[in-house]
């Protein structure tokens, strides 16, 4: 059974409601209320999961009432009746499960309730985070942008709640004002209709991964939005790591560098048409090409003349107009003493060049090349 209280000033409005919810049998209304201050009175002895609350309401409104209800208990579940749609952006920036208009119809009100079903379903049976030997969330960045949750693609309400779970994610644990959200992912909507799109797509999203397990990830605060993620996987935040790792500690993980180079499936979010990205994906790209560099260091080292050829081969196909990575490769073509390779490779960086940007190699990648035909 669901525990649910009401709350409304007009007494045949909270009898209506109380008709309306009873007529479930998951529903079980433990009490109703017409004033804050019954509610203060005997709230916080009650056990109840979800709040129905009418939003205009002397003294202390709906919108009031729901933030203390989330002091008493963050877990839960809000649902704003009103006949006002003024309200909409409010209750969403509250964590509000629902809004629903009067008249409520019973298949809208059915919706709702199989929401919370579902809500509590996956919070009862779901497995605790720090007993997972894997995380159940895997992100892929690099190539696209895929979303897994125990090996199975999200399912996302609309197109713009991936795109704004994408953006969230790129800001992982930052501060994002409102509105620079709304500049990179409504930037040709009316901004009064995009502040409302914004906190509905808000809510679509904490829904979704609520509906994951993932409660209360996405905060708001002073006019911005942060999300807050533990216990998942991600690409993009392994190489980071890597990276970071090999800073402090002058070391590489060899093992993760190659565990990352063979699940490797194209430049950072490639496969995504957003605006806002190129700025982030010249970066995560750059840092990509860094991890490269250093395996070839290391391959080079330890005389692994395989290992640094196929790196070297990706770190083409990576940035195909590098002359630094070109002259490597020839070089570890003579080492080799596969000069004819060294020549192909040439040959076809030049045409590459020629054809995509109009330029030539440069004259140092030429003196090498040079050098080799000589000798041929």
């Amino acid at each position: 059974m669901i525990r649910v209280i009401i709350m409304d000033d007009e007494p045949l409005a909270l009898i209506n409601m109380e008709k309306k919810l009873k007529e479930f049998n998951s529903i079980e209304v433990i009490k109703s209320f017409t004033t804050a201050k019954d509610l203060l009175a005997e709230g916080p002895s009650l056990d109840f999961q979800v709040a129905f609350l009418d939003v205009e309401m002397p003294g202390m409104n709906g919108l009031e009432i729901a933030r203390l209800l989330k002091e008493w208990n963050k877990n839960v579940y809000i649902v704003f009746v009103t006949a006002y749609r003024d309200y909409a952006v409010q209750a969403f920036e509250i964590h509000s499960l629902d809004y629903l208009l009067k008249p409520i119809s019973k298949a809208r009100l059915e919706t709702t309730i199989n929401r919370i079903q579902e809500l509590l379903h996956l919070e009862k049976n779901s497995t605790p985070t720090l007993i997972r030997n894997k995380p159940a969330l895997t992100i892929q960045c690099f190539g696209g942008f895929v979303v897994l949750h125990d090996d199975k693609a999200v399912h996302w309400r609309t197109v713009k709640t991936k795109e704004l779970f994408s953006f969230l994610f790129s800001n992982l644990n930052s501060l994002v004002p409102r509105d620079s959200i709304i500049d990179a992912l409504w930037s040709e909507t009316e901004y009064k209709k995009a502040r409302v799109q914004l906190h509905t797509t808000v809510s679509y999203l904490r829904t979704t991964l609520s509906a994951l397990g993932y409660l209360e990830v996405i905060q708001h605060a002073n006019g911005c939005y942060i999300l807050q993620l533990e216990d998942f996987q991600c690409d993009a935040h392994d190489l980071e790591h890597i990276l970071n790792r090999k800073m402090e500690t002058g070391k590489l993980d060899i093992e993760t560098a190659e565990a990352l180079i063979q699940n490797y499936q194209g430049e950072y979010m490639a496969t995504l048409d957003y605006p806002w990205i190129t700025s982030k994906a010249n970066f995560m790209n750059n840092q990509f090409t860094l991890l490269l560099h250093d395996l070839v260091e290391h391959y080079t080292a330890i005389n692994d003349v395989k290992k640094r050829e196929h790196i070297l081969l990706l770190t083409i196909e990576h940035n195909p107009y590098s002359d630094k990575t070109i002259q490597q490769l020839i070089k570890h073509y003579i080492d080799v003493d596969n000069r004819a390779n060294a020549v192909k490779i040439y040959n076809n960086f030049k045409r590459t060049l020629i054809a995509d940007l109009g330029i030539l190699p440069e004259h140092e990648t030429t003196e090498l090349f040079n050098a080799i035909s000589v000798e041929l």
